[in-house]
């Protein structure tokens, strides 16, 4: 059995154990969260009804919140000596999925 859930403005596909990475969110390590769901799957069975998903839970377990990699924005122009450098990373929460319940 497997879920596409909607988690941080992407769509990921999502299994029982399953661990990912998503755009930050609210909750420390060991918080439970619900994901929506946009379809699941058993077996020969999907499921994309939206009056059927909304019985269905997707719950993941907080584990960490972590950092994407470090990205360097440089900004040139030619001639006139301006030069500017900036980094950023991306703040993320990493969360196992514990139960899909249909």
């Amino acid at each position: 059995m497997y879920a596409i859930v909607r988690a941080g403005g992407r769509q990921e596909k999502v299994s029982v154990g399953d661990t990912l990475l998503i755009d930050k969110t609210t909750g420390e390590a060991g918080d439970t969260i619900q994901l929506q769901p946009l379809l699941v799957v058993d077996g020969g069975t999907v499921t994309s009804d939206a009056s059927k998903l909304a019985k269905v839970t997707v719950t993941a377990e907080v584990v960490k919140a972590a950092k994407g990699p470090k990205i360097t924005i440089m900004k040139y122009k030619n001639k006139t000596g301006y030069r500017k450098r900036q980094g950023h990373r991306q703040p993320l929460t990493q969360v196992t999925i514990t139960a899909i319940d249909a």
